[in-house]
C-alpha cells in the first residue's frame, strides 16, 4: 500500500501503458523519478505520473 498521492510501481505502470519492465525503462532514462517506498517496492507521486503520461499521450497523437 502507497501513501496518500502516490502509486505503486503496478499502478504507474498500468496508467503509463506499459509493464515493469517498460517502468524500469522509463526511470533508468530520468522520465521519472521514484518519490519512496522501497528499492524493490517504489512509490511514485501521482502529479508526476500523470504529467508524464500526458506528455505521452500528447506525443502519441501528434
Amino acid at each position: 500500500m502507497s501513501r496518500p498521492g502516490h502509486l505503486t510501481a503496478h499502478q504507474t505502470a498500468q496508467l503509463l501503458g506499459v509493464g515493469l519492465a517498460g517502468l524500469r525503462s522509463i526511470v533508468h532514462r530520468g522520465q521519472l523519478t521514484r518519490s519512496g517506498g522501497t528499492p524493490r517496492q517504489p512509490w511514485y507521486a501521482a502529479k508526476d505520473v500523470a504529467a508524464l503520461a500526458a506528455q505521452r499521450a500528447t506525443r502519441a497523437s501528434a
